[in-house]
């Protein structure tokens, strides 16, 4: 058969699995989601294989190491994965939980009550345990989903979607409550971001620049958008340096191909030649380069000159951006100008400049004295995440199963009519 009529079946199967799953009760939904997690490890022999050809042909195609570090699967990312669906199992369904009641004078009884939005389209890159976080949030929400992963991840991403819906059936839900596209046209894609006959009523892109610009571009539905992530930490005049230097590692070094990455390193010109040099010696001892304005060139002679788009490029690489500010106010004018809405952070010992920088700073997570990588859905007690959202409609930082729910309104009456 045409993509066009494949791709219509596959929306309406969705569509058919969503109205199932609206009223699914909590209890099957968390089996269903344990049933997932039993497969992914009685199949991580499978999964790893499939992924180990991915990261093959990644490194044939000359793939950055940051997205290989994505793209690549162990036995511990995979018991990972296997956890966070049970993680999510657990959780409260957000499903029929009450935002709130009251009752006007006429004496009608008026619910806000939490409902699935319908069925969720996800295009995403590189990473393969975003189809189970997916497909498990989704699931938990009452939504049936449609995933479009990364060509480059396609074999991984085929082997865990099997487990899920081997998962699915078990419990006797439907197989097309998660559902993923097969084929590597692009031409799907626009499909896809058309509604399939308003089938799909929301999508989530994953991955950086050319994609998102392409779905916001493309798209007729619905977009919660998760942009990439140019993340800073500022390093305050009173900061605390041993506290500033094993954070700024971190946040930078624990696993550079993360979106919550630090990028770029903002230093306080009052502590800049006393911190300057130790976060330097700590960082470049590991591999990472250090690329600084003016100002921190002439501090550490040894970090390259930085170009203005160094500062506004995630480099999801050994690759750490420095520069020198005046202060709180320098600080924010910096983060302003550059930064993505996505995390930042501030590392300081006085209460009243780290309220003052959570106040302003208008990123969808703000942090004070802790490493940006800390912007992860599992981190904040969500199981998972869907991603970080970094617009300011519908959801918000990271994405889990409560952030994919509507609304609707129900009210009760004992006879009341409206006067004419």
């Amino acid at each position: 058969m045409s993509l066009d009529t494949d791709m219509n079946i596959t929306g309406t199967q969705a569509r058919a699995a969503a109205d199932s799953l609206r009223l699914t009760s909590s209890e099957t939904k968390s089996e269903a989601l344990c049933a997932m997690a039993s497969q992914i490890r009685s199949t991580a022999s499978t999964i790893l294989a499939a992924n180990a050809e991915d990261c093959t042909h990644a490194h044939t195609k000359g793939l950055s190491e940051a997205m290989i570090d994505r793209l690549k699967l162990n036995p511990a990312r995979i018991e990972s994965i296997a956890k966070s669906l049970e993680d999510i199992a657990a959780m409260t369904d957000p499903i029929g939980l009450i935002d709130k009641t009251w009752t006007q004078p006429n004496g009608l009884d008026f619910t806000k009550v939490r409902v699935p939005i319908g069925v969720i389209g996800m295009i995403y890159e590189s990473r393969p345990n975003v189809t189970a976080d997916a497909g498990a949030l989704c699931l938990k929400s009452g939504n049936a989903c449609i995933l479009r992963g990364g060509s480059e991840s396609t074999r991984s991403n085929r082997a865990i979607h099997a487990a899920l819906v081997s998962g699915l059936t078990q419990s006797g839900l439907p197989a097309a409550a998660i559902q993923i596209i097969q084929t590597t046209d692009r031409a799907a894609v626009g499909l896809l971001l058309q509604g399939l006959n308003n089938c799909v009523d929301l999508i989530i892109p994953r991955g950086g620049k050319s994609l998102i610009a392409r779905v916001q571009k493309d798209a007729r539905i619905p977009v919660l958008a998760h942009l990439e992530g140019l993340c800073h930490s500022y390093v305050d005049g009173a900061a605390n340096v041993d506290k500033a230097l094993d954070i700024i590692e971190n946040a930078k070094l624990r696993r550079t191909g993360v979106c919550g990455a630090t990028e770029t390193l903002l230093i306080d010109a009052a502590l800049a030649a006393d911190f300057l040099p130790q976060i330097y010696a700590r960082l470049s001892a590991q591999g990472c380069e250090l690329r600084g304005d003016m100002r921190a060139c002439t501090i550490t002679p040894d970090i390259s000159l930085a170009a203005d788009e160094d500062f506004r490029t995630e480099h999801l690489a050994a690759i750490l951006n420095v520069a020198i500010v005046d202060g709180i106010s320098g600080a924010l004018s910096h983060i302003s100008e550059y930064s993505s809405g996505h995390t930042d952070a501030i590392i300081t010992e006085d209460p009243a400049i780290a309220q003052h920088f959570l106040n302003a700073v208008d990123s969808a997570i703000v942090i004070h004295n802790a490493s940006t990588q800390f912007a992860d859905g599992g981190e904040f007690g969500f199981g998972a995440e869907i991603g970080i959202a970094t617009g300011r409609l519908h959801a918000r930082g990271p994405v889990g199963a409560e952030h994919l729910t509507t609304y609707k309104y129900q009210l009760r009456g004992d006879g009341q009519i409206r006067p004419k």
